[in-house]
């Protein structure tokens, strides 16, 4: 017995299902499986960064997350008992300025929901045993919950069942990487009888030697309670007791009358590492995504997101090449780009001083310096920037401007860059600049200043088979917009400039549409 379908994604954790809710948005017919019987019961990943929240408000689900979840505003920091201080998490230029405290659960039943929406229910208890391409297309053999194995025949199909991608292994793809040696990570879900004082939008931060220990708030009331500490006996692997939770929490806060008492549903886990990234994310129509192409040590809470993010670069391409918009090339792209993205990640986590066990000379220097640090304006702003995702950048990328040319002119933004949300006026309303993008279309916008033709840009514009909007936005009276004068922006469906340039250049405008998508018949 066999199908077929436009794109099969294997996995339905949170990257396969946002995936599958952006094919679905463009009226790609998916279908989505996963060998477990349900969503997973666990809390694991539990905090969503601000440009993750961005990606989410496209796939519509947004709001719906917001619901159910906390906004953390700050953090703070104390190192050997003593209180260093703390820094804003909030950014500007978002709707969403504060990172969301969540459960994976809850994200990935909202997610299941919304994809549930577009007509789309993922098949559980169906597994891939096989998966083979031929050509442009796959075969996948899938075990269903009858024990019966079907084949299922698609234009494409996208590994997002983790570490061990079935997808990956059949193709023969590299997973290049090594365990993170003497690192683990040892978490509950509980309410405290502790010092700190309790806010619903406050996570805390304790250092002590080879012990870094993080509670923040959850939704329901108490914290994920979170420790990346040495692994002297790798050998085990049971979750934590409430009492080993307890004894690190009370080293790491100093206060030995730390009490903690489990939440309900009680939850705890072990965990271990390794950095790992597979040397493609595309072999012909087999693509990975999430775990799948890439793994490393949850500091920082990136994991997730990385692959919400991935999601999101990938939906739009796969969608635009399979329905004749764009070149093939153009999901070559994406390959390039989530590989970079991954190396960052890994870089920055590496060199995470707030979250690594600390050695006794990091505490030193964070005694000595952490307190400056920490009422720096300047530094606070690296650290949200970071946290946030938004300096992550596509600015190598072959889709950010034309070869041969700079990625954009003085200042910023540049190509490859996050499209910020300001303040702009169009036809006499102030609207946000987010406003005006759909994840649905590419949008061209004439910024303050620009002396083009603007019906001209517009049948430029409608020549070819993908959409394209075209808004000419004006600076509100009186102040300066933050974006370059007299120039125009050509921004991606997923909210990144592809080109910067002089607003009556319809030739460059031209040439990088040629380069990557196709003109109507």
């Amino acid at each position: 017995m066999s199908e077929s379908c436009d794109v099969l994604v294997i996995g339905a954790g949170p990257t396969g299902l946002a995936l599958s809710i952006a094919l679905r948005q463009y009226g790609v017919d998916t279908v989505v499986v996963d060998k477990e019987p349900s969503t997973k019961r666990e809390a694991r990943a539990c905090v969503i960064w601000q440009r993750a929240l961005e990606v989410l408000r496209d796939l519509g689900c947004a709001d719906r997350l917001h619901a159910e979840g906390l906004s953390l505003r700050r953090a703070e920091i104390h190192a050997r008992g003593r209180a260093l201080g703390g820094h804003d998490m909030s950014m500007t230029d978002t709707a969403y300025p504060q990172p969301l405290s969540i459960e994976q659960d809850a994200t990935e039943r909202l997610l299941g929901d919304r994809l549930g929406e577009l007509g789309t229910e993922v098949r559980w208890s169906t597994e891939a045993v096989d998966v083979r391409v031929t050509g442009d297309a796959a075969e996948t053999e899938l075990r269903g919950p009858d024990g019966k194995v079907r084949t299922v025949h698609s234009r494409w199909v996208v590994g997002c069942e983790g570490s061990r991608s079935l997808v990956r292994t059949s193709l023969d793809i590299p997973f290049e990487g090594e365990r993170r040696p003497n690192l683990q990570a040892v978490q509950i879900n509980a309410k405290a009888d502790w010092r700190p004082r309790y806010a619903p939008d406050v996570t805390y931060f304790f250092l002590e030697h080879q012990v870094c220990v993080i509670a923040s708030p959850v939704p329901g009331g108490g914290y994920r309670f979170f420790c990346f500490c040495t692994d002297p006996d790798p050998r085990i692997d049971e979750p934590p007791s409430v009492s080993e939770m307890q004894n690190l929490v009370a080293r790491a806060a100093h206060d030995p009358g730390a009490r903690l008492v489990p939440t309900s549903p009680a939850w705890s886990n072990r965990a271990r590492f390794q950095d790992r990234l597979a040397g493609t994310l595309r072999t012909g129509p087999a693509l990975l995504a999430g775990d799948s192409a890439h793994l490393w040590a949850p500091i920082g809470g990136h994991g997730l997101n990385t692959g919400l993010r991935g999601a999101h670069n990938l939906g739009w391409k796969l969608a635009a090449v399979h329905r004749g918009w764009a070149v093939d090339s153009l999901v070559d792209t994406y390959s390039t780009e989530q590989r970079r993205t991954a190396k960052e990640v890994m870089r920055e986590m590496r060199r995470n001083v707030l979250e690594l066990p600390p050695t006794r000379l990091t505490l030193h220097a964070m005694g000595l310096v952490g307190p400056s640090v920490l009422a720096s304006e300047r530094a606070g702003r690296r650290v949200r920037s970071m946290l946030s995702d938004f300096v992550m950048h596509y600015r190598a990328s072959e889709l950010s401007g034309l070869p041969g040319s700079s990625v954009g002119g003085g200042g910023t933004p540049r190509a490859g860059d996050r499209l910020p949300d300001l303040p702009v006026v169009v036809a006499g309303r102030r609207r946000s600049l987010h406003d005006l993008l759909s994840y649905e279309k590419w949008t061209l916008l004439l910024l303050p200043g620009a002396r083009a033709d603007d019906a001209g840009v517009r049948r430029l514009a409608d020549t070819y088979a993908a959409p394209i909007d075209v808004v000419r936005v004006h600076a509100e009276s009186g102040r300066h917009s933050g974006l370059p004068r007299g120039e125009l922006l050509l921004v991606r469906p997923d909210g990144y400039i592809g080109l910067r340039a002089r607003a009556g250049d319809r030739a460059r405008v031209a040439a990088y549409l040629d380069r990557w998508l196709i003109r109507a018949a």
